[in-house]
């Protein structure tokens, strides 16, 4: 057990719940956040935090096991570079994931709720589940985090006060349109798992929460260990002593990170994370000697995004994914299942195949049905965001697209989309983007409708980046890092997105960083306190 201080760096969730569990094994932390605010990239998610074999599910009757979900990881990181998936590190997230949430909730964190009609991304992949696997927060009221409420970081891209159940009701570009306020503060989906974590660490005197101190040096010894940090302060340089975890996310808003990891350059790259995700984590490692792991940008989780009026600058939406819609790239084809991230960054990124610039296009009815952004359905879009025009041809002639290509692709599109089918990609075939993201009253296919009807509108899409790079710090499945030669830096860990996803590999499902944020989080501030957690066996189940 360490007898000095634990420096957590970054006040994101894998950061809170690491200050949360040392502090619980009875050592002093300083947590210390580059931002004036709290909460980092997973305040800005949809929450969701993905564990097989999880003790909620289990309370409601759903049946599931290590050995299937461990089956699940296998094979969707067999699709892309098997190589990449680290069994060691794979099989202690797993087999700790279930303890780890069951912990959480036990010392008071967060109440979990099983996010309904929700299931696995790749649901055709061998060991997928149904509903099950993705938690998030039950209901926390924003007035429990007093003065703090104010510095916790609010999603834009999804307000608060609107729930899962309503999500899977409406669909998701429906339900945001009737969030009503009506003077209450219910916090969901990613803030609101964050303020779980926060309001538990603010009643802990053991933490000392430092916003507006960025961390710009590690501190090491003769032998190389890291022994503490020296952080930049309103006040002047601020050091503390003690071993060092690395919770902050991934590397967004840097652009030579953005261009060294993902190979994109600005014109086609934007976030949908705070800005302050500059990838300190990676540079913070690198002054240490750690290695660097690399997964492809195809595997990478990002979206189809755009410009957009709010604190990052950019967002994303279900619009894209919504009936009378269709994504092409130049020449006016479509190239990939434009609903299904997974397959569009796959396609789009394909190294030898690329798909840059790429264009969203849509028609009235899609406009008239759903709006688009902040703009209700049938409103006037904002000047300047999107261009339109009376025929598919001046669409494409504005936008730098062929022009008659375009119009046979849409032509061919409508033609098997009015018969809810697409042939060519698949779109409206992988259930996850049917209940998240369609829209559950057009039949007969929720994510599939013509685009026929004048006039039409469009816009050059942009890549957006979530805060989860993939590419990142080597670690090992305790989360220690690792140098160039496999071996650990002692006094350093990282626990956060900053880390790369060996875990999984290149395969990548919703829920899998926050997931094993919280579990790396709750391995290491227990080797900290002196009670490291032993390695269950994979044959286990809910017994935990």
């Amino acid at each position: 057990m360490y007898e000095h201080r634990v420096i957590v760096v970054g006040a994101g969730l894998s950061g809170l719940a690491t200050a949360l569990g040392a502090a619980l094994q009875g050592l002093d932390v300083t947590v210390f956040e580059a931002a004036d605010m709290v909460g980092g990239a997973a305040a800005y998610s949809g929450g969701q935090v993905w564990v097989g074999a999880n003790h909620v599910a289990a309370r409601e009757g759903i049946d599931d096991d290590l050995e299937r979900a461990e089956r699940y990881v296998r094979s969707i990181a067999a699709v892309g570079e098997p190589e990449l998936l680290d069994e060691e590190a794979m099989l202690r997230w797993l087999t700790t994931a279930p303890a780890a949430a069951k912990y959480w909730e036990d010392v008071g964190a967060i109440r979990w709720a099983v996010i309904p009609g929700l299931v696995d991304y790749h649901s055709h992949a061998d060991g997928a589940l149904g509903v099950g696997r993705y938690l998030t927060n039950q209901l926390i009221d924003g007035s429990t985090l007093g003065e703090w409420r104010e510095r916790l970081r609010v999603s834009p891209h999804f307000p608060v006060g609107v729930t899962y159940d309503e999500v899977v009701a409406k669909g998701r570009r429906q339900a945001l349109l009737d969030l009503a306020d009506n003077g209450a503060d219910p916090l969901t989906f990613g803030t609101g798992v964050v303020a779980s974590f926060l309001a538990r660490v603010l009643d802990e005197e053991r933490v000392e929460l430092l916003t507006d101190h960025p961390v710009t040096r590690l501190l090491r010894d003769d032998e190389g260990a890291v022994t503490g940090v020296i952080a930049d302060g309103p006040a002047g340089p601020v050091e503390r002593r003690g071993p060092v975890v690395l919770a902050t996310s991934s590397f967004d808003w840097d652009p030579a990170l953005v261009a060294e990891f993902l190979g994109i350059g600005p014109e086609d790259f934007g976030s949908i994370a705070p800005r302050s995700l500059r990838g300190d984590g990676v540079k913070l490692a690198r002054q240490a000697g750690a290695d660097i792991a690399r997964i492809p940008a195809t595997r990478v989780p990002m979206l189809p995004g755009w410009e957009a009026d709010n604190e990052p600058g950019f967002t994303y939406g279900p619009e894209y994914a919504l009936p009378h819609s269709m994504i092409v790239d130049r020449t006016g084809k479509r190239f990939c299942d434009d609903s299904y991230y997974v397959d569009m960054m796959a396609r789009l990124l394909n190294p030898t195949d690329r798909h840059l610039p790429c264009f969203l296009v849509w028609d009235e009815e899609h406009h008239r049905d759903y709006g688009f952004g902040g703009t209700p359905p049938g409103a006037p879009y904002p000047p300047g965001m999107i261009t339109s025009a009376a025929t598919l041809r001046e669409l494409g002639e504005q936008l730098g697209i062929d022009g008659d290509q375009l119009e046979a692709t849409a032509a061919e599109f409508s033609e098997h989309a009015d018969r809810g089918e697409d042939p060519a990609f698949g779109r409206g075939s992988v259930p996850f983007v049917r209940s998240y993201a369609g829209d559950p009253n057009h039949a007969p296919n929720p994510l599939l409708g013509a685009v026929r009807e004048a006039p039409f509108h469009g816009m050059r899409l942009r890549i957006v980046g979530t805060g989860i790079g993939s590419s990142g710090v080597h670690i090992d499945g305790d989360g220690h890092v690792l140098d160039e030669a496999g071996e650990t830096i002692p006094g350093l860990y990282a626990v956060g997105a900053c880390a790369a996803l060996t875990s999984s590999g290149s395969g990548y499902n919703s829920g899998f960083s926050l997931g094993r944020g919280i579990t790396l989080a709750y391995l290491v501030s227990h080797e900290l306190g002196g009670q490291p957690v032993p390695s269950p066996s994979l044959a286990g189940t809910h017994e935990l």
